[in-house]
């Protein structure tokens, strides 16, 4: 028998992305997969069941949950849809591997093979499976639109018949990829950019999209390619320089967002007081606590001078490309297992290994069990 490969739909009316796309599916179905999708799967991605040839349709998660052989999830499952799953499938998707030791374990006793994308090794082999990335890119993008829609100037310079108005001043904190993204695209909209990253070796990433590097003077680099922890007299700079280009923005965008983990809080309340009136904030960490001091998730807030608006589901809101890109992440990450129909699972492969969160009744991601304490 074929391999089953199980779509859901998410549980949460927000989230418009779908874990598959036709053309992908197409590339399974070469492979000998069976497509099995729950309906209203792909609706939030624009994509009608016709486009899917050969996929089966069903009403119900439960359906696809005792009968697939790997589920597919744009996030992750609660206890109730974990306890239906058949004993020794594989489940792949955004699990949120560190937000519930209860989940974990339930993965554990169930004999599942669970890849949490979130786990991806960061190797260059692995880039063109990186879920992480291409979903920020979505966000940095969104956040820059969201902010250009809600500031009180336009983001290009204008000559109009009385005279020549001035670019809007955006900083972009972070120089990930959603930083970088957002960088760019402030550029493509005439803004004059400003970013900043506490790795020194971001400038020239920042540079090369035609923004100004904020240097504090404080350089954060230690061994092994992570940052180090600042000195008090290192921070006290750091916050005094920062404050400086904040104070001098009319927009500020803030990326910073370390998976399972709460997001770090970089600028405090003092220095959104020290903002120009009408300033506008997007802080993109708003669903793991937020960078800014009066972030609120999926609100918009005025905090003194400041508009803050903490977004949320920031992919969801171009779930079209952004189900395109997850979808394909997915398909270069497990479709070199499937041969003729059947699910092979190489265990020397440090991609497939080092994503692999439970397994044949063990929990095998060493971080995840020091964190969770399991």
């Amino acid at each position: 028998m074929s391999i089953v490969i199980g779509v859901l739909k998410s549980p949460d009316p927000a989230e418009r992305r779908v874990a598959l796309v036709p053309d992908v599916a197409k590339k399974f179905r070469q492979l000998g997969a069976d497509i099995v999708i729950q309906r209203g799967a792909t609706d939030g991605a624009n994509c009608k069941e016709s486009d899917f040839a050969d996929a089966k349709w069903v009403d119900s998660a439960d359906d696809i949950l005792s009968s697939a052989d790997c589920v597919l999830s744009v996030d992750t499952l609660d206890e109730a849809a974990i306890g239906k799953l058949k004993s020794g499938a594989v489940l792949l998707g955004m699990l949120q591997p560190y937000a519930s030791a209860a989940r974990v374990k339930q993965l554990q006793e169930k004999q599942v093979t669970s890849f949490a994308m979130e786990l991806l090794p960061r190797i260059s082999r692995a880039q063109s499976m990186d879920i992480l990335s291409s979903q920020a890119a979505c966000s940095g993008y969104q956040c820059v639109l969201i902010a250009a829609s809600h500031c009180p100037k336009f983001f290009p310079m204008l000559t109009y018949a009385a005279g020549t108005i001035r670019p809007a001043r955006v900083l972009v904190i972070g120089a990930g990829v959603a930083g970088l993204q957002a960088v760019a695209t402030a550029k493509r909209l005439g803004a004059m950019v400003f970013a900043y990253d506490v790795r020194p070796e971001t400038r020239e990433q920042i540079e090369s999209l035609g923004a100004k590097f904020v240097d504090t003077g404080v350089s954060a680099a230690g061994t092994g390619g992570y940052a180090r922890e600042l000195t008090e007299d290192e921070k006290r700079q750091q916050a005094e320089k920062l404050g400086k280009a904040i104070a001098d923005a009319d927009v500020l965008i803030t990326t910073a967002a370390i998976p399972g983990k709460r997001a770090p809080q970089i600028v405090s309340a003092e220095m959104v007081a020290g903002m120009k009136q009408g300033a506008v904030v997007v802080d993109m960490a708003a669903e793991s606590g937020g960078n800014v001091a009066g972030t609120v998730a999926g609100q918009n807030v005025q905090v003194g001078p400041a508009l803050i608006i903490g977004p949320t589901h920031l992919p969801s809101r171009m779930a079209v490309h952004a189900s395109e890109m997850f979808s394909k992440n997915i398909f270069n990450f497990i479709g070199g297992m499937i041969k003729d129909g059947q699910m092979t699972l190489d265990w020397q492969d440090e991609v497939l290994a080092g994503a692999c969160l439970t397994h044949a009744g063990e929990v095998r991601h060493a971080m995840v069990k020091q964190v969770l304490g399991l």
